[in-house]
């Protein structure tokens, strides 16, 4: 196995913490609900969305530690904070404490969205650079599975508190994931730019380009496109203006596909659609398996279709999806047919943006700006994500006998990114970093 590629798994692995802890509150959901008899508000503020502010402000920030700590050091902070959460959760004597611990894990699920996809794309070459990056999704999702499934076999384990027990787990994944990050190398790009550090930096790069003319021909392309410092550091300037506009719209529509809502709230879902408590939970289980099924799917398409391709298949398969479930509860129909139509959203989402999403925005922005543009993406994201993850308690509890326009709204939300990924969204596939920056923002 080449070094560069064990390297990139390492970072990679960051998205299987990432999947697990944003999802393994699913089934700590309705205990803690129980236990701690919280209103709906506060219980979707400080118990399911507590951790998605703490993302929100470790994805607006994480380009700090990134471009100042460099991504392997970065890297390595994030397994020691999803650590410390995961004990401290499940540890929990209130509602506060436990919402302090999630907090944390939510800062570390925050850089990782901003530093995981940066390295990764750093580390790859063209030809193969979404593949390799979509291992982050596919880490994620497969993180997403093993929290859906490790829910379900904990259940019955320990009775009250089963769901310490669920949380607890991750500490386990949480250290031997920053144990692996002591032996990788930080980015040629970041070594260059931020270090000046052109020994280590050629180094690397042999590795990445076993050709050392290739390698000396990339050397020579990032030096070239970093000649204006004054203006390539900042971001908000006329210059990138389409190069935001781009990581805004497809990180908004990401979340207002009703992802988020899907996965934190599965099983009150399938619930409110007929099935037992305990149907529910392994219905998440299958969920589970079907995103990772269809994300390798996107694993092995996305340098042969491309970006672009991707997000319009994906996109038609939401609008099916969301429109079936949005049907089936309007209509009354089987739970069977509901379970059904989200198994169809899971794997449009798996396919098109949770393939795209983190491949796109590492690779749009311009190297010495690309941790502060991963950080905008991944922060608005994740202001959405938390806003409906907040919001969703409330919503279920005013449509608890039927959801279907909560379903319907996002479906017409996949209307529009349709029109986004035909009309606006350009492609990447098969371009160096710095020809994507040349395409996007030169005029």
């Amino acid at each position: 196995m080449p070094k560069t590629f064990k390297w990139i798994l390492v970072a990679a692995l960051s998205g299987f913490l990432f999947g697990f802890d944003t999802v393994v509150i699913s089934g700590a959901n309705l205990p803690i609900k129980e236990l701690w008899s919280t209103s709906p508000i506060f219980h979707g503020f400080f118990i399911m969305s507590m951790a998605l502010w703490g993302t929100v402000i470790g994805a607006l920030f994480g380009s700090l530690p990134s471009n100042r700590l460099g991504r392997k050091l970065t890297l390595s902070w994030i397994g020691f904070f999803f650590f410390i959460s995961a004990l401290g959760s499940a540890l929990a004597i209130d509602p506060y404490t436990f919402s302090f611990f999630r907090f944390i894990g939510g800062i570390a699920v925050g850089i990782s969205s901003v530093t995981a996809p940066i390295y990764i794309s750093e580390m790859t070459t063209s030809q193969n650079r979404g593949s390799l990056g979509v291992l982050y999704q596919f880490s994620l999702v497969f993180g997403i599975l093993i929290a859906f499934f490790s829910n379900y076999i904990l259940t019955g384990f320990d009775g009250d508190n089963d769901w310490r027990w669920m949380l607890g787990v991750e500490a386990i994944p949480a250290l031997l994931y920053f144990l692996m990050t002591l032996y990788i190398p930080d980015s040629p790009r970041w070594l260059l730019l931020f270090k000046n550090d052109d020994t280590t930096a050629k180094k690397v790069l042999k590795e990445i380009y076993p050709n050392q003319i290739e390698a000396d021909a990339v050397l020579k392309s990032i030096r070239l496109t970093d000649i204006d410092n004054s203006v390539e550091s900042k971001l908000f300037i006329p210059r990138f203006k389409k190069t935001v506009i781009l990581a805004f719209f497809i990180s908004f529509f990401n979340q207002l596909s009703g992802i988020n809502f899907i996965l934190y709230y599965a099983p009150e879902i399938l619930e409110m659609g007929g099935f037992a408590t305990k149907e529910s939970l392994f219905n998440s289980v299958i969920i589970g398996l079907t995103n990772i099924v269809f994300t390798f799917g996107g694993l092995m398409l996305i340098d042969r279709l491309g970006r672009r391709q991707l997000l319009t298949i994906g996109s038609i398969g939401y609008i099916i999806g969301l429109g079936g479930v949005s049907s089936a509860f309007y209509f009354d129909l089987s739970p069977q047919l509901i379970a059904f139509f989200i198994f169809t959203f899971i794997a449009a989402h798996a396919i098109g943006q949770g393939t795209v999403i983190w491949v796109f925005i590492s690779e749009i922005f311009p190297n010495r700006i690309r941790a502060m543009g991963q950080s905008f993406g991944s922060g608005i994201h994740w202001v959405f994500a938390a806003l409906i993850t907040l919001l969703g308690p409330s919503v279920i509890e005013i449509y608890n006998t039927n959801p279907w326009p909560i379903f319907a709204f996002f479906a017409f939300m996949m209307i529009l990114q349709l029109l986004f990924s035909i009309f606006i969204m350009p492609e990447t596939k098969g371009k160096s970093l710095e020809e994507i920056n040349e395409i996007i923002n030169t005029k």
